[in-house]
């Protein structure tokens, strides 16, 4: 794989390291969810049917069953689209892809079956966005479902801010819709 594409695949992986975890929210749609801490001495696999690298315009394509794994942590989607930040004079990355890091991705999107997964804990959505600068993660759709074991958090919206864990999930118009499994309290 080239160094871009693999590089392209690591900063997605981190960008994605941060997933609902297991704080239950009650009836209103505000919470705390803590992140999930990958290790940076594991390897980062994506699978694709197909990538295209539009230098020009600083974006990476992942198309066809779009797979990215890094230790326990994995995402699926259909599509994936990596934007980073342009550095050479003309607009374009200049080749610093290749050895960026995490600072030069600006934005991810993922499309279709959107399925996030960390140990015990899934997420999944129709549609989503890694806001790198904003430390922003939005997933979106006509059911946002999110389970930790046996307690399931469903609405149309999820938004967690990455750097204080913050998390809000919005209702499809009615209400959010929990389902708490009084066994997993902790004793």
């Amino acid at each position: 794989m080239p160094a871009k594409a693999n590089l392209t695949l690591c900063l997605v992986i981190a960008a994605l390291a941060l997933a609902p975890a297991t704080e239950a929210f009650s009836q209103a749609t505000a919470g705390k969810m803590d992140g999930i801490a990958l290790s940076n001495d594991k390897p980062i696999h994506i699978e694709s049917d197909k990538l295209e690298i539009k230098d020009k315009e600083n974006r990476a394509d992942f198309t066809g069953n779009v797979v990215a794994t890094q230790g326990t942590t994995m995402l699926k989607s259909k599509t994936m689209t990596v934007y980073y930040k342009s550095s050479g004079k003309d607009g374009t990355s200049g080749g610093a892809m290749a050895n960026a890091g995490n600072g030069d991705i600006d934005r991810i999107l993922v499309n279709g079956g959107v399925v996030l997964i960390s140990d015990k804990q899934t997420a999944t959505a129709d549609s989503g966005h890694f806001e790198m600068a904003q430390q922003l993660i939005v997933l979106e759709g006509k059911q946002v479902v999110l389970s930790d074991g046996n307690n399931v958090f469903t609405g149309c919206r999820l938004t967690v801010h990455m750097d204080t864990g913050q998390a809000q999930l919005d209702s499809c118009g009615g209400r959010v819709q929990i389902q708490l499994d009084p066994k997993s309290r902790t004793k």
